[in-house]
């Protein structure tokens, strides 16, 4: 099999990632996509970081001998304190995190430099999106914010519901009042609150889903590397989980906006 023809892996603690392989699927039809969601030991963002690091290799070398082309982490708690774990594995192959992609799209869409970021507590705390920020550009001034209640509310299917509502104008109200340019949305759970959170942030500030800017991050590595699929064909897509919870299947279908089909599931 060409390099090209190889698929793109992403993987995720659960099921959050799959928001990614939509807008993958969406920005780069053609690629074949091998999608891991540890369903087993999500969540992660309560595990040590010695704990993240020895699931998120296990994860990757699984990737690694599916042949994959790329690798997406697809988890901001992974991205956040593993990322280094996944570049020493895999030996050359292109390695793209949500993190990387929200930063740098953040960055180029302030021209005030006044950015907020929303996510996890561990992703907040971790201070990756600010640290990779500063790094792009010294200037931007970051502001923070953890909402713990969005992923549950999310997975309750909550999307447009009035608790809902009522406390995304909790969480960005610290925010707002910094008048930031743009808002990022630094966990894959977010992009299916865009309407709701558009509705509260205001025309004013631009929202970075880090779903789209992954996927747009991808074409352009893919492209300059040479790895970009071309010709005809029917894209193949497979969907592996540590464990397939009751409720899997309907969320999976609510995040990935169409069926999952067969889902594969592996014992470690």
């Amino acid at each position: 099999m060409s390099a090209a023809a190889r698929p793109i892996g992403v993987f995720d603690s659960g099921v959050g990632g799959l928001t990614v392989v939509r807008a993958l699927m969406e920005r780069l039809p053609l690629e074949d996509i091998v999608y891991f969601g540890d369903t087993a030991r999500v969540p992660y963002g309560v595990k040590s970081v010695a704990t993240i690091e020895h699931f998120t290799a296990q994860i990757t070398e699984f990737l690694l001998q599916r042949d994959v082309k790329m690798l997406i982490i697809a988890c901001n708690t992974m991205a956040a304190v593993a990322a280094d774990v996944v570049h020493r594995l895999a030996a050359g192959i292109p390695v793209l995190d949500v993190i990387e992609a929200g930063a740098r799209a953040a960055v180029a869409a302030s021209p005030g430099r006044r950015i907020g970021v929303i996510g996890t507590p561990t992703t907040i705390n971790s201070n990756a999106y600010a640290r990779r920020m500063h790094e792009l550009d010294p200037a931007v001034r970051v502001y923070s914010q953890a909402c713990p209640l969005f992923v549950p509310l999310v997975e309750e299917g909550w999307l447009d519901h009035e608790v809902t509502r009522l406390t995304a104008q909790e969480y960005l109200r610290p925010v707002l009042a910094e008048e930031v340019d743009s808002l990022v949305l630094g966990c894959t759970h977010y992009p299916l609150l865009k309407p709701l959170l558009r509705d509260v942030a205001g025309a004013r500030v631009r929202l970075i889903d880090s779903a789209l800017t992954t996927a747009e991050l991808a074409a352009e590595r893919l492209q300059l590397s040479g790895l970009a699929r071309g010709g005809g064909g029917v894209a193949d897509y497979r969907f592996v989980v540590s464990d397939v919870p009751l409720r899997f299947q309907t969320i999976g279908e609510r995040f990935l906006g169409r069926s999952l089909g067969a889902v594969e599931k592996v014992d470690w």
